[in-house]
C-alpha cells in the first residue's frame, strides 16, 4: 500500500475550517459575537503555539451544534460549505489530491478538526477516508461535547493511522511508501513517522525544521 496523508486546515484549505465555522455561527446569531470571537481567537493562538487542550476546545467548538441541535446545524453547515468552503478551495490543492489518487495511493485526510465540520469538506475533495476528531453522541445521536476515542491531534494522529491500519489487517510494515502533507508544528509526530514528510504552506517553526532536515517545502497557495 502507498499511503498519502493530508492535513486539512491551511494545508489543503487556505483557512481554518473549525475557526471559520465558529465565526459563521456568530454571523447566524447563534453565539455572542464578542465573547465567542475572543475565545475562538485565544484557542486558535494556543493551537498555533502547540499548547491547545483539545478536549476543552472540542467542548467549546461544538457548543452551537449542541444548543441548536444536529438537524439545524446540518442545514447551516450546508450554507457554510457553499458560502465559505467551496469558494476557498484552490485548484492546486484539488490537483494534488487527484495526482495521488491517479497514482493509486490510498488518500486520507487526517485533521484535528471535528468530524461534523470536516466530513463534507473531505467529500468535496473526493476523499472517502477521513480521520477527524470523532464526537461522542448521546442516545439520540446528538453530540455531547466530548471526544470519542483517540483525538487526531499531535501524537494522536500517529495513533489514529495505526488504528486505521490495524482495522484493515495491516501495519506500517505493509505501507511501501507513506507521505504526509501538513502546515503545522502540531503535526511533527506524524511528519517524523512517514517516509516523505512535506511541509505544506508551513508555519515558521515547521518551515525551519523542514529546512534543517531537508524536507520538501510546498506552497500550494502562492
Amino acid at each position: 500500500m502507498k499511503l498519502a496523508l493530508f492535513d486539512l486546515d491551511h494545508t489543503l484549505l487556505p483557512l481554518d475550517s473549525d475557526y471559520s465555522w465558529g465565526q459563521f455561527t456568530v454571523e447566524l446569531g447563534w453565539r455572542d459575537a464578542e465573547g465567542h470571537t475572543r475565545a475562538n481567537d485565544a484557542f486558535y493562538e494556543q493551537y498555533k503555539a502547540g499548547t491547545l487542550d483539545i478536549a476543552e476546545y472540542i467542548r467549546f467548538a461544538t457548543g452551537a451544534i449542541r444548543e441548536q441541535g444536529l438537524a439545524k446545524a446540518n442545514a447551516a453547515h450546508a450554507r457554510f460549505m457553499n458560502e465559505v468552503i467551496r469558494p476557498a478551495i484552490k485548484p492546486a490543492a484539488l490537483a494534488l489530491v487527484k495526482q495521488h489518487q491517479a497514482a493509486g495511493d490510498e488518500v486520507v485526510i487526517i485533521t484535528a478538526t471535528n468530524e461534523f465540520v470536516t466530513r463534507p469538506i473531505a467529500q468535496v475533495f473526493g476523499v472517502k477516508e477521513l480521520m477527524a476528531v470523532d464526537l461522542a453522541r448521546d442516545a439520540r445521536g446528538e453530540p455531547t461535547g466530548e471526544i470519542a476515542g483517540t483525538p487526531s491531534f499531535r501524537e494522536g494522529k500517529v495513533a489514529r493511522v495505526e488504528q486505521w491500519l490495524v482495522a484493515r489487517g495491516l501495519s506500517w510494515a505493509d505501507v511501501t511508501h507513506s507521505s504526509f502533507y501538513s502546515d503545522s508544528i502540531n503535526d511533527l509526530p506524524l511528519l517524523e513517522k512517514v517516509q516523505e514528510p512535506v511541509a505544506t504552506n508551513p508555519d515558521d517553526r515547521l518551515k525551519a525544521i523542514a529546512a534543517e532536515r531537508g524536507w520538501r517545502i510546498l506552497n500550494l497557495f502562492e
